[in-house]
């Protein structure tokens, strides 16, 4: 394939992603399902025909779209919402996603009868609520629910994809090797959260001080600074030992609740450079998947999604937030609106890398899974939110500081 002719398949599919929102805003589909789609329709299995099977170039285009996915998240994210809802919100993040996982484990290996390694690598990669997913339908949809309620759902999403990485890579590692030791992996995972935590937040720091006391020459290096910055961040942190997406999120928090010369430009920049990495994300995820293959994982796939669901998730939050303060509706919807996306498809591409057994068939259920998830979770959640008569409060003002 030529250079042209690979330019022009891109720049096809791009438009054909720009334009194919105006059906997610007329008809409620997920935008995501959409990217999805097309690009199952353009790979090898669809009328596109294009021959894509490269594990590794897809985790790797999904980890960089990912880290600025969750930058944006956290350039969005309120500081003075987040704050009444850190604790348990932490715990959402933390053990949270270790509940929903041991839960989801003991069905798919007791109940379903799945083997050990499938078992435990579904459990933990689909564990985390995603965080493409949850900015994405919270904010097209709108909802006029209440600030502490978005809050936190948007500071779970953003904060506890380092959790589903931890566990993904300590489930690889017990499959893999004969050595594994439980505290030498809770002491990664201590190191990993504090040394993302210290770097993420000192990145921010640094960032922000630099943009106030130095001025740019011009208005359009200001992005360039962004871009750098969050590659600069997430690699660092990652090759000091600590958790790259925690570091960006937080980053994103900082620079997001601090003033500076062209900040709405900085923002607006960022927000479109979203897109471009979430449409790419999901067309090569797309692009991965065999739709000849589903039919056979959608029985076993469909059995864990409804106990995800119905029983996993919500048995998770109801511990996480008992006497949160949150009420039971809230705790409900919360509990409703730990979508699955782009993070599980991403964090399954690690076994077919590495060569497990099984490997394509755990990938063919969890990509059936998140579209499952999305369509019933997705396309429910405005209902579920007038049914539980959430509403946000008509006085309710935004505590952001003023866009420059």
């Amino acid at each position: 394939m030529t250079l042209e002719v690979l330019l022009a398949i891109s720049g096809f599919l791009l438009m054909l992603c720009v334009f194919t929102n105006k059906i997610t805003d007329t008809f409620g589909i997920p935008s995501l399902l959409l990217f999805l789609g097309l690009g199952m329709l353009a790979g090898s299995d669809g009328p596109g025909g294009i021959e894509f099977d490269n594990s590794r170039l897809t985790n790797y285009i999904g980890t960089v779209a990912l880290a600025f996915i969750l930058f944006a998240g956290g350039l969005s994210t309120r500081w003075q919402q987040v704050r009444p809802i850190l604790a348990r919100g932490s715990l959402l993040s933390t053990l949270g996603v270790l509940l929903t996982a041991i839960f989801l484990y003991i069905f798919s290996y007791y109940i379903i009868g799945l083997s050990f390694e499938v078992s435990l690598l579904l459990s933990v990669i689909v564990s985390s609520t995603d965080a493409p997913a949850v900015f994405s339908i919270l904010r097209s949809q709108n909802l006029n629910i209440p600030e502490r309620l978005k809050a936190i759902l948007e500071f779970e999403s953003g904060s506890n994809d380092p959790m589903a990485v931890f566990l993904s890579m300590g489930a690889m590692g017990v499959i893999s090797s004969t050595e594994w030791s439980l505290t030498t992996q809770f002491s990664n995972f201590i190191v990993q959260m504090l040394a993302g935590s210290a770097l993420g937040i000192l990145s921010g720091y640094l960032a922000v001080k630099t943009l106030q006391r130095l001025t740019l020459p011009y208005q359009g290096l200001y992005p360039v600074f962004g871009v750098a910055l969050v590659l600069l961040t997430y690699s660092i942190t990652q090759m000091l030992g600590g958790n790259g997406f925690l570091a960006i999120y937080l980053c994103g928090i900082i620079m997001g609740n601090n003033g500076y010369m062209y900040r709405r430009h900085f923002i607006r920049f960022q927000e479109s450079l979203v897109w471009i990495m979430q449409i790419s994300m999901f067309l090569i995820l797309g692009l991965l998947v065999f739709p000849h293959e589903l039919s056979s994982v959608m029985p076993v796939s469909l059995a864990c999604t409804l106990f995800l669901i119905l029983v996993a998730r919500p048995l998770a939050v109801f511990i996480c937030l008992y006497r949160s303060g949150f009420s039971i509706t809230e705790q409900i919807f919360i509990s409703w609106a730990g979508f699955k996306g782009a993070v599980p498809i991403i964090l399954a591409t690690y076994p077919l890398m590495y060569g497990f057994p099984n490997s394509q068939f755990l990938f063919n259920i969890i990509f059936f899974l998140v579209i499952i998830s999305v369509l019933l979770q997705a396309q429910s959640l405005s209902f579920l939110a007038r049914r539980l008569n959430l509403r946000a409060s008509e006085n309710t003002t935004s505590s952001a500081p003023p866009l420059e």
